[in-house]
């Protein structure tokens, strides 16, 4: 492993940490401008990491949950800097309970899902209701539940199309390229590079075929494994 990749991880985490407490801060005391603060200092913390985000199509403003490809901790921050969407993110209960990453996940009124529970389903969709009726806030989910590792995508829990049907909701697919090369917080190494967030059409779930879950799945893999092998070349 080169030990410059390990440097550059170690400026990553530099960048990173104080830039995530000042979030916390900022979001404490001005708790009417949390999109805005989560916004910007995202965005810092692309541009000090000094690789660039290519957004390839555009989110679709009638769009209310947004299925995204897991990678890395740079999946969040890449879409949080480079579009002005307020997100609620779908995370497991376990990332709340981290004393200092849990603290923003609360702050930004993030939603918790017990996997161990049985009734985590019903909590689910009693919080993305709360987000599209009342906080109007599309909720971001990676569908397939854990971080994929080889650039295949995992299978997708039926959560996530549980949700959509029961709610006939407008779903967004979107695939996002290279940020566990820029950054990869399991292995602490960080090679550098240039990311991609694709945009891919929007679904309504109320007008689309059963197969609509699967059908989204296979052409995320297609657009995937297009931009993998362009980085490969």
């Amino acid at each position: 492993m080169k030990i410059s990749a390990k440097i550059r991880f170690y400026y990553a985490a530099a960048v990173i940490a104080p830039l995530v407490s000042l979030m916390i801060v900022l979001m404490y005391f001005f708790p009417k401008h949390k999109g805005a603060i989560i916004h910007y200092l995202n965005a810092a913390i692309i541009k000090l990491l000094g690789t660039k985000v290519e957004v390839i199509g555009q989110p679709d403003e009638r769009a209310q949950l947004y299925l995204i490809n897991h990678q890395g901790l740079l999946d969040i921050i890449a879409m949080e800097a480079m579009t002005d969407k307020h997100y609620r993110w779908v995370a497991k209960k376990e990332l709340f309970e981290i004393p200092w990453f849990g603290r923003l996940m609360h702050l930004g009124e993030m939603i918790s899902v017990d996997r161990e529970d049985r009734k985590g389903l019903i909590k689910l969709m009693k919080d993305v209701k709360e987000s599209i009726e009342t906080m109007h806030r599309p909720v971001a989910i990676f569908p397939e539940g854990t971080r994929s590792k080889k650039g295949k995508l995992l299978p997708f829990k039926e959560g996530a199309k549980f949700i959509a049907e029961k709610f006939g909701l407008i779903v967004q697919p979107v695939v996002i390229v290279g940020t566990r090369k820029v950054v990869d917080e399991q292995r602490k190494t960080a090679e550098g590079g240039d990311m991609k967030i694709i945009f891919l059409p929007a679904v309504d779930v109320k007008q689309a075929p059963e197969t609509w879950y699967e059908d989204l799945r296979k052409q995320m893999q297609r657009v995937l494994d297009k931009y993998n092998a362009d980085l490969d070349d």
